[in-house]
Formats: C-alpha cells, structure tokens, sequence
C-alpha cells in the first residue's frame, strides 16, 4: 500500500505541469462552451432520445454507404434523412397561445371534489394550427387536444384531480407541445407557472375545552416557585431586588421585618402533539393517515379555543398557529424508515414542549406499551402524557402504564368519545 501511495504521488507530481498548463486554455474556453450550449439548446432540446439515434444512424449510413458503394445503405439514409425532415415540418411554426389554468380552489378535503379549468385562447389577428397541451398533475401527466383557433377564438377544458390520498399536489405548468408521429422531434413551451393543490387530512370536531381535556383556563400550578404570578403560595424575608409590590405589609407590620409573596408558577393551556413518521411504527399505510386525521382535529381544536399549540414529527416542527398552516403542513407529512423510535423522538422533543400542559403522542399499531412508556418517561415530568394508538378497525380502549394514559382508537370519529374518557376519569 505504501508504495502504490508513492507512485501516485509521484505520478501527481508529473501531471502537475500539465495540468497547470491546461488551466488557462480551459479556463478561456469554458465562456465559449457555454455561449455554443446556450445557442445550441433550442436545437438540442427539442431532439428526443429516439432522434438522436436516427439522425446519427442515417449519417453513419451516408458515410458508410457512399464510401463502400453499398447502395442498401444509401437508401437506409435517403430514407432516414426524409423522415428528419418531414418531423421538422411539424415542430415548426410559432407559438402563440394565451393560456390561463385556473383551479376551483388549492386546498380540499380527501375525498372532496377538486376541478380545474385551462382556458387557451388566440390573441393573435390570423388562425392558430392544431396542437397538444400538456398539464402534469402531480407523477402524472394529462394531455388536451386544442382544434385549430380562428383569430380570437378560445378553447376550454375543464379537468378533475383525483384526491383519494392525502397528499401536496402540484398542478401545471401548462406547456403546448408539437410532435411528430414518430416521436423525433418534441418541441413544447410553457404558458403558465405551476399551482399547489393541498390535499388536507381529515378531522372531526371534539366537544369540550380544547381538545376535551385542557380545562383550566386559569392554568394549573406546578411545583415550581416563581417571584410573580397568580398562585400564591408562601411569605418569605425580603431579598435585595425584590418588586416592592409583593411585600405583604400586614405580615411586615406584625413582625417588625419586610415579608414578601411568593408565588407557584402556572401552566397555560398549550398542547403538544408529537407524531410518529417512522414507518416501522405503522403496519400499513391508513394507521398513518388515522394518525395524521388525529392530530389535525387535536391542532385545530386548541387553534379554534385560542389555546397555545405546538406539532412536531419526527422530520420537523409543523406550524401551529393558523388552521391553514397546520392542514397545510399535515398534508405533505409522509412516513420513512428510521432507526430512531418513539422514545429518541420524545427526547428530542421534550425542549420544545417544556411549556405544555398536555402531550398526545400519536403512533401506530407497531409500537410497544413499552416504548410509550419510555417515551413518557423522557417527558416534562409536570406534563400530563396521553399516548393515542391508532388502528383502523379496532375498538376502542383505554388503559393505564403508571402515569401514562393510553387511547386505542378505530375510527376518527371515536376520538371525541376517547378524550371524553380521559377527561372524565
């Protein structure tokens, strides 16, 4: 090893030259390759893959053919070279189309109607030929056929977008395509600039304070002393630099010596939901979309009471404060596979949450009681911790590890009744 290590070395060495000689003449030439590419692209991009390979197939055939004198080969190429030509006559021509996509609205409901409409008009003074138009829609790609166009003439198709899946989908741009039969020449434009379709989640309403179990608005006292707030707690001796406001001036009369109060901090209503995107955590896909339906209704209902909010996953922290920014977020949300569980994404998410009052952790049918508990323990310890499983189909339930309340749910419109339970018990 350590003598092929010397004969690279020195082979660096003997390049050096070289390459330094080289620098300046590549360094002048990269303007000029590019200035070539940039004129040369309209050309190059409008030759598919397949007429890349005729039209270096029928030069290889001219050459050959007029070298050897093999006239086979030079029919291959009369015949080769007549068939570019006739694809060019169908890529040529200007483009000039008013096109406008318009779709019924960007943000949906799975399962909702979503419908869009392109409307392509010719604004010019003399008749338009026939032509294709393209619109991807998400992985998938639609085409419309647009007639020829007298002068003012408008064309219109109206196009619907499967919303079965929860997803962000994007729609457009519109691009007018010319092509030959044989698929050579492909020449398109686009007329329009992409739209984002949002494939929300869904959610039911939950009755109750909240999410039907943060019901104090006055908060909750903790365990820890605060000099100011609104759970008294203690008298204690004057310090330097107390606010002269808390001093107790009945218990300082008394004693002959400043008493002041103090206080036991309070907790606000504010909910964190933490949601599993691990994918080992769901043995398929709908225990997924439960859980994604499951934090929605919890987000909207604390966004709804005008309660403090936080949502965070195991790729990053979602928007909590607007309807729309959560749903937004949730519909993009997607599992992949991980080596972290449940527990490390608690453990980096107990920062976040520090200030809550209540934690929902939301997984699916693959993760342990176990791992939930170890997931609580990782936790605030003054935060109350509900673990909801979700599993389409099953009953519902509800059991106790320690401290930690866990919710089994079959259905989304179950989870109204489960909170009624934590609430109640």
């Amino acid at each position: 090893m350590a003598g092929m290590r010397t004969r690279s070395r020195r082979l660096a060495r003997a390049l050096a030259p070289v390459r330094d000689a080289l620098a300046p003449a590549v360094e002048a030439a990269t303007p000029a390759a590019r200035t070539v590419a940039r004129w040369t692209r309209p050309v190059t991009d409008v030759v598919s893959p397949l007429g890349w390979t005729v039209a270096v197939g029928t030069l290889l055939a001219w050459w050959a053919g007029l070298r050897y004198h093999w006239a086979e080969l030079v029919v291959l190429a009369l015949v080769g070279t007549v068939v570019l030509l006739a694809a060019v006559v169908f890529v040529l021509g200007r483009f000039q189309y008013a096109v406008d996509l318009d779709l019924a609205g960007h943000r949906v409901v799975v399962g909702e109607r979503a419908v869009g409409r392109i409307q392509v008009s010719n604004p010019t003074s003399r008749p338009l030929l026939p032509a294709v138009m393209e619109l991807p829609v998400g992985v998938g790609l639609a085409s419309f056929p647009v007639p020829r166009l007298r002068a003012g003439a408008v064309h219109e198709d109206v196009f619907a977008v499967p919303t079965r899946r929860r997803a962000v989908i994007p729609v457009g741009p519109v691009r007018s395509v010319r092509a030959d039969p044989l698929g050579l020449l492909r020449r398109q434009v686009d007329w329009t600039d992409a739209e984002q379709l949002y494939v929300h989640p869904r959610t039911t309403s939950l009755t109750g304070s909240s999410s039907g179990f943060l019901r104090d608005l006055e908060g909750r006292s903790t365990q820890d002393l605060s000099n100011s707030d609104v759970s008294f707690h203690a008298l204690r001796d004057y310090v330097a630099g107390d606010d002269r406001r808390h001093v107790h001036w009945k218990t300082t009369a008394r004693t002959g010596q400043l008493m002041v109060r103090q206080f036991e901090e309070t907790r606000r209503s504010h909910l964190a939901v933490i949601l599993s995107t691990r994918t080992e955590d769901y043995a398929h896909a709908d225990e997924f979309e439960l859980a994604v339906s499951v934090c929605g209704s919890l987000g909207l209902q604390a966004i709804r009471e005008d309660r403090g909010l936080t949502v965070m996953s195991n790729d990053a922290q979602l928007r909590g404060d607007s309807r729309t920014r959560l749903l937004d977020d949730l519909a993009g949300v997607q599992t992949r596979s991980l080596a972290e569980g449940i527990a490390q994404l608690a453990r980096g998410a107990a920062q976040s949450v520090a200030d809550a009052s209540v934690v929902a952790v939301l997984v699916g049918s693959r993760v342990s009681p176990a791992d939930l508990r170890a997931a609580s323990a990782r936790l605030p310890q003054d935060v109350r911790v509900i673990a909801v499983r979700c599993v389409p189909g099953e009953s519902a339930a509800r059991r106790n590890i320690a401290e930690l309340v866990v919710l089994t749910i079959g259905s989304l419109d179950e989870l109204g009744s489960a909170m009624r339970r934590v609430t109640a018990a």
